[in-house]
């Protein structure tokens, strides 16, 4: 036998025995998320006119830019998304720019939403850094701007930081990052909402590049598995109980990306040593958000980074998880406009 089929016979049996060992389990999670409080929330429902930015290696970059009828500050605010998801996961921190009349950019990263497939090895963090970079020659050619990242998009910031530490405090003039890391990660966590089942560590380091090459077939156990899925992303996303459409859209953003990506930029993460890059950060108000109940990117990652860049902001939100900007919006958007406001003073 194969290793791919070894390795995918693991993951239907672990599958199947997550199943069938925790079906009652899984059952009462998934009807207690039926049963909670909807707040009315419509996801995905807040659109701008496409744009496309053809990155250097001519893959094409999804983006919306909000541009406010009355703009109340110079600053713009580009917003970078996370692994595995899209640009309208920054749903409430949108809506909260265009009740403050703040210009805001919002991009889809390569292979994710509505962007172009990357290349294999251009999919990696540092590429990231050098679409980021183009996007504020294309989208911002002109006056401040604001840098908010998540999981993957912070990484992203900083490893713009690492490559070009010249526009900070010059183009970029403050930055949000936002339950992620400069290094030190554990990457298998950042695989269990995607997964098909409660693989282990061990399975995740080791068969990943496998996995990948019958990614078809692994998407297909994704979307069979789907409400252990939904109910993994309820346990892995959020600290606490949150509104239905909150888990639903969060799943969907992961199913939608095809395990193939997961697996392309995953190397990434495991080689990610950039914490002496983030002390340029030090020159502009910086802004380091988490919640406490992160099982991917935890606190201590945030505590961190707090500690290497001077004169930066720590808020850790008590209870709340990886998906912090959705479920604990309030907390997180009064945060960035302290931060929009400091940015915009200099």
């Amino acid at each position: 036998m194969s290793l791919t089929h070894r390795v995918l016979g693991t993951a239907a049996g672990a599958a199947g025995l997550a199943a069938a060992g925790a079906a009652v389990g899984v059952a009462r999670r998934r009807r207690s998320i039926a049963r909670r409080d909807s707040d009315g929330t419509e996801f995905g429902s807040l659109r701008a006119p496409a744009r496309t930015l053809v990155a250097a290696d001519g893959v094409p970059l999804h983006l919306e830019v909000d541009e406010p009828e009355q703009r109340r500050s110079d600053v713009t605010v580009v917003f970078c998304h996370g692994y595995a998801l899209n640009l309208d996961c920054w749903h409430f921190q949108r809506q909260a720019c265009r009740r403050a009349g703040i210009r805001a950019v919002f991009y889809d990263q390569r292979s994710h939403g509505r962007s172009g497939r990357s290349s294999l090895e251009n999919a990696t963090i540092e590429q990231l850094a050098v679409d980021l970079a183009q996007l504020l020659d294309e989208a911002v050619p002109d006056g401040p701007v604001v840098l908010v990242g998540h999981s993957m998009g912070g990484m992203t910031v900083v490893a713009l930081a690492e490559e070009h530490p010249e526009l900070f405090g010059d183009r970029v003039v403050g930055v949000g990052l936002i339950g992620t890391t400069a290094g030190g990660l554990d990457p298998s966590r950042l695989l269990l909402p995607v997964l098909p089942a409660k693989l282990g560590g061990g399975i995740a380091h080791g068969a990943v590049r496998t996995l990948a090459r019958s990614h078809r077939t692994v998407d297909g156990l994704r979307r069979l598995g789907r409400t252990v899925a939904t109910v993994a992303t309820d346990v892995f996303a959020f600290g606490g109980p949150v509104p239905p459409a909150y888990v639903d859209f969060v799943d969907d953003m992961l199913s939608a990306t095809p395990f193939e990506v997961v697996a392309e930029f995953f190397p990434s993460f495991r080689g990610l040593d950039k914490f002496d890059a983030v002390e340029v950060l030090g020159k502009v108000p910086t802004t380091v958000v988490c919640g406490t109940a992160d099982r991917l990117t935890s606190i201590g990652h945030s505590r961190k980074l707090h500690s290497r860049i001077s004169g930066s902001r720590l808020l850790e939100v008590e209870g709340s998880g990886h998906m912090v900007m959705i479920e604990s919006h309030d907390e997180v958007d009064a945060a960035l406009a302290e931060l929009y406001d400091a940015a915009g003073s200099r």
